[in-house]
């Protein structure tokens, strides 16, 4: 069995900023994730946040994590996706770092995302059709080629 503390450690503060050189940003959503994941595994598992395992965080947990994400926190499809890419994320690192978790990271790695709506824009009010129109440079003739068919687009009812 392998602690899940000391690599989730690297991971934030080593991997994702040094190695990935992320946003700190990335990093502060990343450590919020894994904060909820462990609390959760952890009251499952009514153990200590310090005495978890990596192998304690295979899909079922997960699986139950993101659902609860879900439903007991109330977040969208959007938020557990994200959570889920966090995840995925550390998996990839594990992967690399401990070969006796291979397998799990890679059954972990599978779970899909969930479907999302695409949010689609209505409408344009006039001003945002005034600069879609005045984007291309009209002294090209790519830009006015592109300003033609910007204009057969655009529906000024």
């Amino acid at each position: 069995m392998t602690a899940l503390a000391p690599h989730l450690s690297a991971y934030l503060r080593e991997h994702l900023p040094r190695e990935r050189a992320v946003s700190p940003h990335t990093v502060k959503t990343y450590a919020n994730c894994f904060v909820l994941l462990v609390q959760f595994a952890a009251d499952r598992l009514k153990r200590r946040p310090t005495d978890l395992e990596i192998e304690d965080l295979g899909p079922d947990m997960i699986m139950a994590f993101l659902d609860h994400v879900e439903t007991g926190r109330g977040s969208c499809v959007r938020t557990r996706n994200g959570r889920l890419a966090a995840i995925r994320s550390f998996f990839r690192y594990i992967e690399y770092r401990i070969p006796a978790c291979l397998d799990l990271a890679l059954r972990v790695r599978s779970i899909p995302t969930k479907k999302t709506d695409k949010a689609l824009i209505d409408y344009l009010d006039r001003a945002e059709i005034k600069a879609l129109l005045d984007a291309p440079d009209p002294r090209t003739r790519l830009g006015t080629r592109d300003r033609a068919m910007l204009h057969l687009a655009v529906d000024f009812h």
